[in-house]
């Protein structure tokens, strides 16, 4: 099946004002608790998508499946990105960065769901933000926000990376090549927001 015109490249390129936050914030930004926020949110990436990085598919059927689980994935980071709009605590230039980012996934969950129809499966539908039981009592500050979205960030493109050499229909592999190296982009922009170093190793994994 070819599966080539069902794949969309997405451009993550930012603008050169990136938000920032200036070297007093950092020091804040590094309070205590802010890690587990970021583990937090590999928890709630992790229960979503039970040994799917490790998934290998035999037919098309299966690829369906992980195409759904993905589509799942990109539905609650919408709604972990609506949360954080919502809340209150991100600073304007900072709240149009997560918005953007919001729409990345969006359009990410778009092209899964259309490509998941024209393989003749059916698209999952998203779950009511309360279902996905982010940790909101939790997020008291912009930081906490923004170390919550990097978790989610990071986790996603760990299972990007390890669900793309497992798909039956090899076309699938370059829409979720392109959709990893958009999520590892966001992943380093809001660790360069929180003042860390936005690409801390050489490989991911």
């Amino acid at each position: 099946m070819d599966t080539t015109k069902d794949v969309e490249r997405f451009d993550a390129r930012f603008d050169a004002d990136t938000p920032r936050i200036d070297v007093r914030r950092r020091v804040l930004l590094r309070a205590p608790g802010l890690m587990a926020l970021g583990s937090l949110a590999a928890v709630s990436l992790g229960q979503s998508m039970p040994a799917w990085a490790q998934a290998q598919s035999g037919s098309v059927k299966d690829d369906i499946n992980i195409l759904n689980v993905a589509l799942g994935l990109e539905y609650q980071a919408i709604a972990a990105y609506q949360v954080g709009a919502e809340s209150g605590l991100l600073q304007k230039p900072v709240l149009d960065t997560a918005v953007k980012f919001q729409g990345h996934h969006k359009a990410h969950a778009q092209v899964l769901a259309g490509t998941v129809s024209k393989m003749g499966g059916t698209p999952v539908m998203a779950k009511k933000t309360a279902e996905y039981n982010f940790p909101v009592s939790q997020l008291k500050t912009q930081a906490d926000v923004l170390r919550f979205a990097a978790g989610l960030e990071k986790g996603a493109t760990s299972a990007y990376l390890g669900v793309m050499p497992n798909f039956y229909t090899r076309d699938l592999t370059k829409a979720a090549a392109s959709i990893l190296g958009d999520e590892a982009m966001h992943w380093a922009i809001l660790l360069s927001v929180l003042g860390e170093d936005p690409v801390p190793v050489a490989f991911v994994g």
